[in-house]
């Protein structure tokens, strides 16, 4: 990576991060105006209960990264992760919204919610599916199918979006679980050469903007993503694994997901089958948070957790690369 490459690369962290600390208090003013505050879970332990009515929807601060992604370059990835992380935050906000209209968590039913998430994903996938693209194959696989590019890139959208939304649980953890992520991906973009595409800019600059929002995120949280922020953050991780070809090393990078999202198939299949629950509760959070962790020790040693599994994985990418 050159001086210049890199210079650029911090320059737009820099300016999403800028760009979100300078929208954040306006945006939760205004959230607190229009009186969009979060409602906790019935379901969710009684320590959550004292966080409703505080505002959420503040992943909206997430839509700067490919706004600043494109005044660096603005090539058909760069249009491709607009297409997604704004298409994202929009199906994120209908549910978001609907739930604060109906003064419970019930926004848009499930199904719909993932079919929509296919459409944007699948939006996405007919822009950024160049021959650059799929010439990175998929690890470790060199040339696969077109077919199955297409079969495993759409997976991976709708596994991550909502692994990510399962996730968002607890303040400061979505958050700060998917920078490692980020980074490890950005990383892995450079080392695959990338380096001119659209793609490490919006990795870069989205780094930024997550940042900044867990200014406002961090115990006790000023503002959750919501839905809004959750799809946009797990459908941005999603684009950059399948632009860099990273599609099965993304179990590994976003390990954290992949735990949270497995717990709660654990759970319901279980629950379903045997009557009987493997997990206190469902996503794994909740389980140590019942197993008498404070919500800051889980989110601290999950995000320690993204970290190796983050490093773990752009090792791997790196040795594969040769």
């Amino acid at each position: 990576m050159t001086t210049t490459l890199a210079l650029r690369l911090l320059a737009a962290c820099a300016l999403a991060f800028a760009l979100a600390s300078i929208v954040a208090p306006a945006l939760l003013a205004r959230l607190r105006i229009l009186k969009f505050g979060q409602r906790a879970y019935e379901d969710a332990p009684q320590t959550h209960q004292k966080k409703t009515g505080t505002p959420t929807m503040g992943g909206l601060l997430f839509l700067a990264a490919p706004l600043v992604a494109i005044c660096f370059v603005h090539d058909r990835i760069a249009w491709g992760f607009v297409v997604l992380i704004f298409g994202m935050a929009a199906i994120g906000f209908a549910d978001d919204y609907l739930a604060i209209k109906r003064g419970r968590n019930l926004g848009l039913r499930g199904p719909l919610k993932f079919a929509l998430t296919g459409i944007v994903g699948a939006g996405f996938l007919a822009l950024v599916a160049t021959p650059e693209a799929l010439a990175h194959g998929i690890f470790p696989f060199a040339h696969p199918p077109l077919w199955a590019w297409w079969a495993l890139s759409l997976l991976v959208v709708l596994a991550t979006s909502h692994a990510v939304n399962l996730t968002d649980g607890l303040d400061g953890l979505a958050g700060g679980t998917a920078l490692p992520a980020l980074l490890a991906l950005l990383c892995i973009t450079l080392v695959r050469g990338d380096a001119s595409s659209a793609a490490p800019y919006v990795e870069a600059a989205l780094a930024g903007a997550v940042a900044a929002f867990l200014r406002y995120n961090r115990h006790p949280a000023r503002v959750f993503m919501g839905d809004t922020g959750s799809l946009a953050l797990g459908g941005a991780i999603a684009g950059a694994a399948i632009v860099s070809g990273s599609h099965l090393l993304l179990p590994l990078i976003g390990g954290v997901f992949a735990a949270e999202a497995l717990s709660v198939i654990v759970q319901v299949a279980s629950y379903k089958t045997t009557k009987r629950r493997v997990f206190r509760m469902s996503p794994l959070h909740h389980h140590f948070e019942l197993g008498g962790w404070p919500e800051t020790k889980v989110t601290a040693r999950f995000t320690a957790a993204a970290i190796v599994l983050g490093v773990a994985g752009l090792t791997i990418a790196v040795l594969a690369n040769g």
